[in-house]
């Protein structure tokens, strides 16, 4: 009988004989079917590169053939490992699909090994600090991802200071370097804003993020520096940020609109932002793509299929979410490792004109 066909018995708890097996597989199912020591067994399914690719592969088709879960109280106790990885996620609402397409390049790098993601919700704490605090006391996780960083996050300087493996997604201002994977918003803001102007737009403005977090110093950077360089006109309002609920920005935009030298060309980090500006723009009778311009940034083609006279500059969170789940495996294996870093650029795609 082949190990597949064994394999599937056992799943449904037979023996190969017919009769019934009740006890769940374990070590040792898996070494009878490939015939491999225990131990063998035991560290393919840990990922030791002792161990061959292809006997690792062979084994962890055969753990999920006969649907072998390992016991995690077990291995906590022997390796003090959790085989878990954290993410928080903050409960923003602006950038669509954020924390889906993030989890979702996560859980690509860790389907083939051992660790497995959970989500804890920032609001669920009254801080970020404390989100982060309550996973590293209670060892509920190996490693930690995390969003919306700040420029002197407290939570990257917890971490460092406690030897926790981390990655962000973002940047802070420390000078000792750490793990991070980040999106070069400047750049988007530049070329979004010099686009604008290219089109002939005589004032801009953009819808900045809040202030405490550091992408907002790289969106002004890229916007002020486009600006500079063509001498044209501009507003920046702090009455809404990217995180104001879309009913904010459009109200915002519908007032503004109905007042003198109102801006024609628009700069959205998110496509909600864009979304509700647009809404404002034609209650107030100004006609997209010919009185004004939008130029947003796009991470779920929402605007693509929705607004397609909005310019967007793309986003790609699922690979984010890829090079933050790898970077935090090689962190927890090698902790003494030089720190790595990130940065992402725009994907550029404008329609010629």
């Amino acid at each position: 009988m082949s190990p597949v066909t064994e394999s599937s018995q056992l799943q449904r708890g037979e023996n190969p004989d017919g009769a019934q097996k009740r006890s769940k597989p374990t070590l040792r199912t898996i070494a009878t079917l490939t015939g491999l020591a225990v131990t063998t067994v035991s560290r393919a399914l840990s990922d030791a590169p002792q161990i061959s690719v292809e006997t690792r592969e062979r084994v962890h088709r055969i753990a999920r053939e006969i649907g072998y879960l390992p016991d995690r109280a077990a291995q906590r106790l022997k390796t003090g490992r959790t085989n878990v990885i954290s993410i928080l996620l903050d409960p923003h609402q602006e950038v669509v699909g954020f924390g889906t397409a993030i989890m979702y390049g996560i859980a690509k790098v860790l389907k083939e090994t051992s660790y497995h993601l959970v989500v804890a919700p920032n609001f669920l704490s009254t801080t970020d600090l404390e989100a982060a605090e309550y996973i590293v006391r209670n060892n509920f996780a190996d490693g930690l991802i995390f969003t919306r960083t700040e420029p002197f996050d407290a939570r990257v300087r917890m971490l460092q200071e406690v030897g926790f493996p981390f990655v962000c997604h973002g940047r802070t201002e420390f000078s000792t370097p750490h793990p991070y994977v980040d999106y070069d918003n400047y750049a988007f803001a530049y070329e979004a804003t010099r686009r604008l102007i290219a089109k002939g737009r005589k004032k801009v403005t953009v819808v900045m993020p809040p202030k405490r977090l550091t992408f907002s110093q790289h969106i002004l950077h890229g916007f002020m520096t486009a600006v500079r360089e063509a001498g044209v006109a501009y507003e920046i309002s702090e009455a809404v940020t990217l995180d104001s609920p879309a009913n904010e920005i459009r109200d915002f935009f519908r007032a503004r609109a109905a007042a003198p030298d109102v801006p024609d060309g628009f700069v959205c980090p998110g496509e909600v932002s864009a979304l509700a500006l647009v809404s404002a723009m034609g209650d107030a009778g100004h006609v997209l793509a010919e009185d004004y311009d939008i130029v947003a940034k796009e991470t779920s083609h929402l605007l693509t299929h929705l607004q397609p006279k909005i310019e967007t500059i793309y986003e790609d969170l699922v690979e984010a979410g890829e090079h933050l789940g790898q970077m935090l495996l090689q962190r927890i294996s090698n902790p003494a490792a030089e720190s790595q870093s990130l940065l992402l650029p725009p994907q550029i795609n404008f329609p010629v004109a």
